[in-house]
């Protein structure tokens, strides 16, 4: 076997990506926001060289170098730059400059949002939640032990419930409370997808270690409705068994032969609603079987039932999480400094957030917009192996004949061609 064709790209579905990125200008836009001193010249490129190896399935600095291989780096539209540029170039970053790339997300949303990618005047779901990055060694400045007992980092992030974007994130240590700093995340949260476009009404959803009343003041000054999991406490626990037996109502819940019921009541001026379950076990049923109960409070005017449905749907935070780790990049936090960790996450959100919108801008959402992992758009319209052809002066990528979703690609590459450059 021989290596030596400068002329093949391993991954020519980048191109999808690439061109996305030409039309949201997100390298001028990196270059006009990131002020580095040393080793700052020209970040767009470095910021792009890591995301779109990120898109292309890279979860560490070296794994850019699969953007210099053959010819893949001719479609990107930028230059690709080495792995040794691109960690020192982390490296470099302050928590001002992550602050100044989080800016870059921001504005990177509303971009696509304008382009067709955003709710506009629909409702707007957002989940937020923690998620623990697991490191190992004792030399990743900000990693430690948390509640989970697994040494790592502990970042807040936002979710968009109906496409999975990242709306917002926020890198914290390890050791880090899983509310610390939650009241700030929202007020920059709702103030992002606000001047990204969202006209309608949004809610927010969100469990346990959210709940206080300073995040619930901060949701309704800014006229956010939202659900939000409790804890069971003293006046919890009175406040349920206040509850009259006969406001119990069944719901299709289990499938395996228990019970599940849902009802409310008021708690400091908020709907308190309560989900009473009895599992049942075939093998070692239960001689006196007990209700477990899980409760929320609500400023959604929806009945019980359907509101009790809505909120258990915040599941769908941890398939945008585990997509976010296993498809772009989050799954390895490469450096000992906290700062350079920052950065990284937030280029995986790029990452992350440009499949998403080339998913949506392309035309390639199912029919029933169901949520398709990156793995799956990787698989079907990236690693899609291609050779450059030059003929007369233009420059033709050739595919494999018979790829199985030539006729998807194609369509996508229109779709993404035809929008107009974003303006800043």
């Amino acid at each position: 076997m021989v290596f030596d064709d400068s002329s093949l790209v391993a991954n020519a579905g980048l191109i999808l990506v690439a061109t996305l990125t030409a039309r949201l200008g997100l390298e001028a836009l990196v270059d006009a926001t990131i002020r580095l001193g040393r080793g700052g010249f020209a970040p767009g490129r470095k910021v792009l060289t890591l995301v779109h190896a990120m898109v292309a399935g890279g979860s560490h600095i070296d794994h850019t170098d699969v953007l210099r291989a053959g010819a893949t780096a001719r479609i990107l539209g930028h230059r690709v730059m080495a792995p040794s540029t691109v960690g020192s170039f982390l490296r470099a970053f302050t928590f001002g400059h992550v602050r100044q790339l989080d800016a870059v997300i921001a504005e990177t949303i509303r971009r696509a949002w304008t382009m067709g990618a955003g709710p506009g005047g629909r409702r707007l779901v957002i989940d937020i939640d923690s998620t623990v990055c697991q490191v190992h060694g004792h030399k990743k400045a900000g990693a430690s032990y948390g509640y989970t007992k697994v040494l790592g980092y502990h970042p807040l992030l936002a979710t968009r419930a109906d496409t999975g974007e990242i709306l917002h994130a926020r890198m914290r240590k390890g050791s880090a409370n899983t509310s610390r700093g939650a009241n700030r995340f929202v007020e920059e949260l709702i103030a992002r997808v606000r001047s990204a476009g969202a006209t309608g009404g949004i809610v927010v959803r969100v469990d346990s270690g959210f709940w206080s009343n300073k995040t619930i003041a901060t949701l309704g000054r800014l006229g956010v409705r939202f659900t939000m999991t409790v804890r069971s406490n003293v006046a919890i626990n009175a406040a349920i068994a206040g509850i009259a037996e006969d406001a119990w109502v069944d719901i299709d819940y289990t499938d395996n032969g228990g019970a599940a019921q849902v009802a409310e009541c008021a708690y400091k001026g908020l709907r308190l609603i309560v989900r009473r379950t009895r599992l049942a076990d075939g093998d070692h049923p239960a001689l006196f079987p007990t209700w477990r109960h899980h409760s929320f409070l609500t400023n959604l005017a929806a009945g019980t039932v359907n509101v009790d449905a809505f909120h258990r749907h915040h599941a769908v935070v941890e398939l945008a999480i585990r997509d976010l780790k296993e498809n772009a990049g989050l799954d390895h936090v490469p450096s000992g400094v906290f700062a350079a960790n920052g950065a990284w996450l937030a280029c995986t959100v790029l990452a992350h957030n440009l499949i998403r919108w080339t998913a949506a801008l392309g035309d390639l959402v199912p029919d029933d917009h169901t949520y398709t992992v990156g793995r799956t758009h990787r698989t079907r319209h990236v690693t899609m192996p291609a050779r450059i052809v030059n003929r007369a002066g233009t420059l033709t990528l050739r595919a494999p004949a018979r790829w199985p979703w030539a006729t998807q690609f194609t369509i996508a590459l229109a779709h993404l061609r035809a929008l107009q450059p974003a303006t800043g």
